[in-house]
């Protein structure tokens, strides 16, 4: 039996640790860790003493985006099967944008696409030095739609629209720059700085922060309606299904360069 996608852990404290668990390929996101999130986010909410979540990573990356094999399975099915797919995954970094407790991202290695959504949705970032990061779903004939109001949060119009439109990787020191991260440290430092994160919010008023996150969020293009949500799921889904994209993912699996790339 093969592990979960997504490991969970409550200790004492009420800090959870929430551990992405697809290490051989790169926790690259599927159907099943995208269930599993969703069901992290049902079983903690139910935690009344829950004071603080932690997300992190096995392995050498931290999030390498979506798995492109399996998003290659699911395009070929129904328009609404796709926008399933789709709303199950605007849902997951909703809910973790939305969760009434501080949440503290561990950043290592890659952290690609939709791996950005997540940590933009996170309320404290703090990177290795290791990290590397991209906004690359254009390389691919996608788009990152529903999660461009996260990315617009954390880093800016401005920055989104230069690295969701070049798809280029940047390190953990321009993240910091733009904002995308709050800290950068050497990698054998990172467990122990996010220790000292958690340590410092516990200090804090859990009610407090609660309000505080949720009168932020008032005011911030992660806050949106139903209405948007919706619109962002719709576009997500309907760029997966076009020609494009089939001509992306296509040049994926076969190691070359999509049809739109200049001749080399």
């Amino acid at each position: 039996m093969s592990e979960p996608a997504i490991l969970t852990n409550l200790d004492a404290r009420g800090v959870a640790t929430v551990t992405f668990n697809r290490p051989e390929v790169n926790n690259a996101y599927n159907g099943a860790f995208i269930q599993g999130v969703l069901d992290g986010m049902d079983a903690l909410g139910k935690e009344k003493g829950l004071r603080c979540v932690v997300l992190r990573g096995n392995g050498r990356h931290f999030q390498a985006g979506a798995d492109l094999k399996w998003i290659n399975s699911v395009r070929p099915g129904s328009p609404e099967a796709n926008r399933d797919v789709s709303r199950a995954t605007a849902e997951a970094v909703d809910r973790l944008n939305r969760l009434p407790v501080p949440v503290v991202a561990l950043v290592q290695g890659g952290c690609f696409g939709g791996g950005t959504g997540i940590v933009s949705a996170c309320d404290v970032v703090i990177a290795a030095d290791n990290a590397i990061f991209s906004i690359a779903e254009v390389r691919w004939g996608l788009h990152a739609a529903i999660i461009v109001p996260h990315l617009n949060d954390a880093i800016g119009v401005r920055q989104v629209r230069r690295y969701a439109i070049t798809g280029e990787r940047f390190g953990a020191d321009e993240a910091r720059r733009i904002g995308l991260v709050h800290e950068v440290v050497p990698l054998d430092k990172l467990e122990a700085r996010g220790a000292e994160m958690v340590a410092q919010i516990l200090e804090n008023s859990p009610t407090a922060m609660a309000k505080t996150k949720q009168h932020i969020l008032e005011s911030a293009w992660g806050g949106f309606d139903r209405a948007t949500f919706d619109a962002l799921v719709d576009s997500h889904a309907t760029a997966r299904q076009s020609a494009e994209a089939a001509e992306g993912l296509a040049s994926f699996a076969e190691k070359r360069r999509a049809a739109w790339a200049p001749k080399s």
